[in-house]
């Protein structure tokens, strides 16, 4: 463990092993079966990587969430009257294919075993992307996932919604297999004690939009109340990315109601050549442009290895 890293200076840097001794007395409340249902599409994890990153990382966001409880009492008592409980919001940031959604589905299982918050809801921001009409509209589809392709208006009017504590707040749903917003289908959120909020572009500062720049007086991220990011090395990012592809072309891409069922025939090699040049003109630029410069506005990094089990995590100390 050591934290003089130049260029992230304000984290606590912390070796596997390291990490899993703040586990404490945490009990491990997932099964092998548990997990199994979790796993994401090319993506293992074992009770090992639970209980030595994700039990950790549980109490901590449990503490958390206690000391804001507690927090907002002290509201309640300077203003003399009930202000009323509001939800807790985690947001998961982090590259394509950096197993975001896997990582955000075991933190919500874990997490809502917890007797102090067993109200857990996960809202992706895909939902949040503009249907592909207006995207072909705007000349945007080749921008899908950068942060001007997000209709961050109704973003922030639902985060906003779901920190007032609204009764029930509907979040748009997104068909992957389509690849677009479903329409009419809604997601209804009912007040959760803790809202998981994943997404490519959750920590940006700002908005760029085609031919205009300006910063907004209210962002996504002034809703979070801890944050984290899901971070690995480029070259291994991509070959998952191109994994996850020649296995989407073998499965997913065959049925004739998927976008991109125009890959179906694809050889194994052609199949990679397609998803190294998707990922060279799309992903990796919006990871260098937009994610990846993010990371440090985290208060939780958590390093990935060639195998996607986390090998390092970053604390941030202030």
């Amino acid at each position: 463990m050591n934290d003089d890293t130049a260029e992230f200076s304000a984290y606590i840097q912390f070796a596997r092993d390291d990490w899993a001794k703040l586990r404490s007395s945490t009990p491990l409340t997932l099964s092998q079966q548990d997990l199994d249902a979790l796993q994401g599409f090319n993506e293992q994890m074992s009770l090992e990587d639970v209980e030595q990153i994700y039990l950790p990382l549980s109490r901590l966001l449990n503490l958390h969430f206690r000391s804001a409880r507690s927090l907002g009492g002290v509201k309640d008592e300077f203003l003399g009257r009930l202000v009323g409980l509001r939800p807790y919001v985690i947001a998961i940031a982090g590259s394509v294919a950096v197993g975001k959604s896997t990582f955000a589905r075991t933190l919500q299982a874990l997490l809502s075993r917890w007797p102090d918050h067993p109200r857990v809801a996960l809202v992706t921001t895909d939902g949040f992307l503009y249907p592909n009409a207006v995207l072909e509209e705007r000349g945007l589809m080749r921008r899908k996932g950068f942060p001007e392709s997000y209709d961050r208006r109704r973003m922030v009017q639902f985060l906003a919604q779901i920190k007032a504590g609204e009764p029930t707040v509907d979040a748009p749903v997104y068909a992957h297999a389509a690849y677009d917003i479903v329409p009419d289908k809604v997601l209804t959120v009912t007040q959760p004690d803790i809202l998981i909020f994943e997404g490519l572009n959750v920590l940006q500062t700002g908005v760029v939009d085609p031919g205009r720049a300006y910063t907004p007086s209210i962002i996504v991220s002034d809703f979070f109340d801890f944050s984290l990011y899901v971070d690995a090395d480029e070259e291994h990012i991509e070959a998952w990315y191109v994994k996850r592809f020649r296995a989407l072309q073998q499965t997913v891409f065959q049925n004739p109601a998927s976008y991109f069922h125009h890959y179906k025939d694809l050889s194994e090699d052609e199949a990679g050549e397609v998803a190294r040049g998707i990922w060279r003109d799309i992903n990796q630029v919006n990871l260098r442009e937009n994610i990846l410069p993010t990371r440090e506005r985290a208060n939780v990094v958590l390093r990935k290895r060639a195998d996607h089990s986390v090998g390092e995590i970053w604390l941030r100390q202030i």
